[in-house]
């Protein structure tokens, strides 16, 4: 048997990376693997040779998978499996900074289990004005998630509000297999490249000059983008939670529930006025609490949202 890697799917060919030699080809898989689902980019399978072509025999356990839920299926559409960090891609202007993404993917990253890293880019039109990046870095620190300042377009650019920059950047996506999200507009293509130190075209999947080789983009892949690799999928691509259960909701926050289970009632509402509630108790600093309620904020409002569609026809949904 030979280990390899899925790193492109196409009906029922799937492209292979040997884990051993790094060699890249084409396999069939036959019976219960044909099943949707059964073998997604990013999966690890063991491959045989038979006569001139190599059959996929088995698909081990993932560590994690990238899905959503389908409301009329009633099922769960996995895109992608083992990754390694959901990298969370924001511009300090043009698009201005928002935070209801950044909170909506952070949803996801517990959902899917994978670790989450922010990164905010055009750093060097930062004026201080539209947002306050350390508080948004600080009020993130309960969830352990580490915040990146950059310029893609200039990577000599160095960080002046946050410790962690481009070079510590690379460092922590080597070896590494990514998802990079956010609103159109906020240079994923030329933070990829300045990570990579490559040209890569995630039109093409190809590393070189723009315009060059097929679309491949219809179907999700991984591209080898130098020292790490980077998970392409048009299907995560938007922001709607709309498939998450309401009363699931709070366990995606945990930094929320776990200062929700300090409050005297369990119907609290966390208000101000509410008596009893953890979030404005005096055993609080003024500072976490502000940060926390920020969270709480994005919380309700997410909340508020997925509960315009009743639970009952997002069945099954449970991640």
């Amino acid at each position: 048997m030979t280990n390899a890697r899925v790193i492109k799917s196409d009906k029922r060919i799937f492209d292979c990376k040997i884990i051993e030699t790094s060699q890249i080809v084409q396999a069939t898989a036959l019976g219960n693997l044909l099943k949707e689902d059964t073998i997604v980019v990013g999966d690890y399978v063991e491959l045989e040779a038979q006569s001139d072509e190599w059959i996929i025999k088995s698909v081990e356990e993932r560590r994690n998978e990238i899905f959503r839920m389908l409301r009329r299926e009633s099922k769960k559409k996995v895109t992608a499996a083992n990754c390694d960090c959901l990298v969370i891609l924001n511009s300090s202007s043009k698009p201005a900074y928002k935070r209801g993404i950044v909170d909506r993917f952070l949803t996801r990253a517990h959902q899917w289990q994978v670790h989450p890293i922010v990164i905010f880019n055009k750093m060097d039109q930062y004026s201080g004005k539209d947002f306050d990046i350390k508080f948004e870095a600080d009020r993130l620190k309960f969830l352990g998630v580490e915040c990146f300042e950059i310029s893609a377009i200039e990577p000599d650019y160095k960080p002046k509000y946050l410790s962690l920059g481009l070079e510590e950047l690379k460092t922590t996506l080597k070896d590494k297999t990514a998802l990079f999200v956010g609103q159109s507009g906020v240079g994923k293509s030329q933070t990829i490249n300045a990570i990579s130190g490559e040209n890569i075209d995630l039109r093409t999947g190809a590393v070189g000059k723009v315009g060059k080789g097929a679309h491949t983009t219809t179907w999700s892949e991984i591209v080898h983008c130098k020292d790490f690799d980077l998970i392409d999928s048009p299907g995560i691509r938007q922001f709607s939670i709309d498939d998450i259960i309401s009363e699931d909701l709070i366990e995606l926050f945990p930094d929320v529930e776990e200062v929700a289970t300090g409050c005297s009632f369990t119907n609290c509402g966390h208000e101000e006025k509410n008596k009893g509630c953890a979030f404005y108790s005096d055993n609080l600093s003024s500072t976490d609490q502000k940060l926390l309620i920020t969270r709480l904020d994005a919380f309700k409002q997410l909340l508020e949202e997925i509960s315009q569609i009743p639970d009952w026809q997002k069945k099954g949904s449970k991640f």
